[in-house]
């Protein structure tokens, strides 16, 4: 196995926009793309490698055929043949809708799903853009539910203006949406269940209201106010910071500009890669296989890959695995 390339999945969305095409050089003649899907084991999605000798094969595939070489013994104990992360960037042109996700026990339940709990970390800022996390007050389900009727949500959701760099911890069952004028980079569990609570009463290009999911949103909701959503970190240069660590996965900061070898033989894991800054040369053998990562680029390192070298002159890199 070496490290692997897949071709981005592009996702046009109502809200989606020009920023994955100009700034993250994905190829597109769309002028609303919302999503691109790094790395995906998603039914109907599968992400399909692009370049080597594994060129054309999809990532389902080469988990059935290389089992616990390519995610590790424990994940493939775990999750079987079911690649466990979904790896995105995301563009909002326009405000997402307000919604929220179910926990494993929920999405088990109602959808034969991983639940979904994700992370994000700002690529890129507009002036003025803000993400939305949680609430701004004390609120239980009989406001909750009286805001919702009233269509006043919004006056009691926790709004938190971004710049580059920020990372933000999106637990399953927290209430949230992506600002207009935000690029970033989402790491979640394998799912792609969402429950819309609000979307700010637009419609979509056939003049229809997009569905809600008041009953279910209900359930899933956590009530939980948290002082603070922003995850607080201090960026090591050619060193690791750790951003987020939670059972569904671990994600760190890593940021070079010279040279850095990072050990993977204690962690019994693929080991994910997303460029969010730079470039980078990573040197994974004595065989001279390089692979160059640029910005806007995600690679996936099989369990088997016990170690790398990053070359460069400037790169900031999400390093992801369970």
């Amino acid at each position: 196995m070496y490290i692997l390339k897949f071709n981005p999945i592009l996702k046009d969305k109502i809200w989606g926009g020009t920023k994955l095409k100009h700034l993250l050089n994905k190829a597109s003649t769309s002028f609303s793309v919302g999503e691109s899907w790094e790395i995906s084991d998603v039914e109907g999605d599968y992400s399909v490698v692009s370049h080597g000798e594994l060129s054309g094969r999809t990532l389902h595939e080469l988990l059935e055929e290389y089992k616990e070489q390519l995610v590790g013994t424990k994940n493939f104990q775990r999750f079987g043949t079911k690649f466990p992360l979904l790896i995105k960037f995301i563009d909002a042109k326009e405000d997402l809708s307000v919604q929220l996700h179910p926990g494993d026990e929920i999405a088990k339940q109602k959808h034969n799903s991983l639940g979904k709990t994700e992370m994000w970390h700002i690529v890129q800022a507009d002036k003025d853009a803000n993400i939305i996390a949680g609430f701004n007050q004390s609120v239980d389900k009989e406001l909750y539910q009286k805001h919702v009727e009233q269509k006043s949500i919004k006056d009691i959701l926790n709004y938190e203006q971004v710049s580059k760099g920020d990372t933000f911890f999106v637990y399953s069952g927290l209430i949230h949406a992506i600002g207009k004028g935000v690029l970033l980079a989402e790491i979640q569990q394998t799912s792609d269940i969402t429950y819309r609570v609000y979307d700010w009463d637009r419609k979509d290009s056939n003049g229809k209201y997009r569905e809600l999911h008041q009953k279910d949103a209900l359930e899933a909701i956590d009530f939980k106010n948290e002082e603070e959503y922003k995850i607080t970190y201090t960026p090591v240069k050619n060193g690791t910071s750790s951003l987020v660590e939670c059972p569904h996965f671990v994600t760190n900061l890593i940021e070079v500009d010279h040279s850095m070898t990072i050990s993977h033989k204690e962690l019994d894991s693929f080991v994910v890669y997303m460029c969010v800054e730079g470039e980078a040369l990573l040197q994974y053998n004595s065989s001279g296989d390089d692979v160059k990562i640029k910005f806007g680029e995600t690679v996936l390192v099989p369990a088997c890959i016990k170690s790398i070298n990053i070359q460069s002159e400037g790169v900031k890199l999400l390093q992801t695995y369970i």
